[in-house]
């Protein structure tokens, strides 16, 4: 794919930019010969056919928007000159919702064929799950205990101490999602055992919840502040309780399982126009690899289906999960056309629009690629476990924290995590391996990435770099640290519903 520029599809009208090319050069680009009016940015389209006002902007052989004005050959086409045609509650009842282009046409990727490996080494835990890491998890039940459970991690560095803003003030719907996301976490596989530690007055049950992990054979302690005497009398029990939970989680021992037991989510953040041509499709053939070993892959973001959502409903393993995707994906939408607001500023963001992406059809066409070829076999809620193998789709929203929380509450032991402006996030108790779009990027951002994918823009083939993501999911699975494990990256959010009161 070493080029100056390149056309994704013989019918576009608009095509990117591979170094930064100034005003007056002179492009090839597919047979097409394009003097430059302007300077375009590395990873910016510019238009390599005549776009009328009104006309629809093609890129991937998809729409991605429509021009706002006339965007002549050689022109920079972005958002001065284009406009997204979904998610645009501020154009009111002229909005399209659900435009008559969308048809179902599957993209095409390469064979991936099979996996070079098929098994992994990881801890087995008492409900037959397999974990790739042997936390101890210190978890506040209540944002109020989260000062003693932070105290408690620095004086017991071994254990992992996640506060948060959950817990109390909220109602029905919105406290079983914080409570459920706190209790998958605490029963996950790479967690060996688990302290909650509550205030006494909160919306959260404390007590409930440890008996009920109790039952299910979780190693679980519980203290309460209100009970204890106070924070002091918290902290000191609470870190003589993480050092005993220390010393008996460290004899599990790791053994071969295989690939099958493996969930692996998927997410892109701060992404560019890159993250669709060669992180995202990259990941996407791993991904093909993960379930080829009979494996299981999260796909995640509804927001970020908007304008692509007909490409993973052609997927759908039933015509009832084709619907739901096409539903999920309708009611986020509406909630912009209920705002009055264009999605724009949040999706794509200010990073992203710099990147190169115009509107939230173009980021969607390169973040549904993660997800690689292979059917979606089960759409699933907001951190709940997949009840298949296979390509899972689960309702999250856009937001990197709050969609990764979900999948590995959702049960995913490893997260492999696109970017393209260059994100550190991680996750508390799962790995997240941050893959580079762009080779620039990863050299900036070198203690922060693990791949680069941005070599297929240097001539490595998407098969290659896919390989080479799928064998450091493996790595990391048999224990291998991530860069974002190394630099303790813990980011943690829970999908809020409302209302807080």
């Amino acid at each position: 794919m070493s080029a100056q520029a390149l056309l994704m599809h013989p019918d576009d009208n608009v095509a990117l930019a591979a170094v930064d090319l100034p005003a007056g050069a002179t492009v090839s680009v597919n047979g097409l010969v394009v003097p430059l009016r302007q300077d375009i940015p590395f990873g910016h389209k510019f238009a390599c056919r005549p776009i009328a006002r009104g006309e629809l902007v093609l890129k991937y052989g998809q729409v991605i928007g429509r021009a706002t004005t006339d965007i002549a050959v050689g022109e920079h086409a972005h958002v001065h000159n284009i406009e997204s045609t979904r998610g645009r509650g501020d154009l009111g009842e002229s909005a399209e919702v659900r435009p008559s282009y969308l048809q179902p046409v599957v993209l095409k990727s390469p064979a991936v064929g099979t996996p070079p490996v098929t098994a992994f080494w990881g801890y087995r835990r008492r409900d037959g799950r397999v974990g790739v890491r042997n936390h101890v998890l210190v978890l506040p039940t209540v944002h109020c205990a989260n000062t003693v459970v932070e105290r408690i991690g620095q004086l017991v560095p071994d254990v992992v101490a996640i506060p948060h803003v959950y817990g109390c003030s909220q109602l029905r719907d919105d406290l079983a999602q914080s409570r459920r996301v706190l209790e998958e976490f605490a029963r996950h596989p790479n967690v060996g055992a688990v302290l909650l530690i509550g205030l006494g007055c909160e919306t959260m049950p404390t007590l409930e919840m440890a008996e009920q992990l109790a039952a299910e054979g979780v190693l679980v302690q519980r203290l309460t502040i209100q009970e204890e005497g106070g924070s002091r009398a918290t902290f000191n029990r609470g870190v003589g309780i993480a050092r005993e939970l220390l010393q008996e989680v460290a004899s599990a021992r790791r053994e071969p399982v295989p690939l099958s037991e493996l969930i692996v989510a998927t997410e892109c953040g701060g992404s560019d126009a890159w993250s669709g041509i060669t992180a995202n499709p990259a990941v996407g053939v791993a991904s093909d690899l993960v379930v080829a070993a009979g494996g299981t892959v999260i796909l995640s973001e509804v927001p970020e289906f908007i304008g692509a959502e007909h490409l993973l409903a052609a997927r759908a393993a039933t015509p009832e999960i084709g619907q739901q995707i096409v539903a999920a994906v309708l009611r986020r939408e509406r909630e912009a056309m209920r705002m009055g607001v264009d999605l724009r500023g949040a999706q794509p963001a200010p990073g992203n629009i710099a990147g190169g992406l115009t509107t939230i059809e173009e980021k969607s066409l390169g973040t549904i690629s993660k997800g690689g070829t292979t059917p979606v076999q089960e759409f699933v809620r907001y951190a709940h476990r997949p009840t298949r193998r296979g390509l899972i789709i689960m309702d999250t929203a856009g937001n990197d924290l709050e969609s990764v929380t979900g999948m590995v509450a959702g049960g995913a032991q490893v997260v492999v995590f696109t970017t393209g402006r260059g994100s550190p996030t991680g996750c508390p108790i799962a790995p997240v391996i941050k893959v580079a779009t762009n080779t620039p990027m990863y050299q900036r951002l070198r203690d922060d990435m693990d791949v680069n994918a941005g070599t297929v823009l240097e001539g490595e083939s998407l098969t290659e770099v896919g390989l080479r993501i799928f064998r450091e999911i493996v790595d990391v699975a048999n224990g291998k640290e991530t860069a974002a494990e190394t630099w303790g990256h813990r980011e943690f959010a829970i999908e809020v519903i409302g209302p807080r009161l």
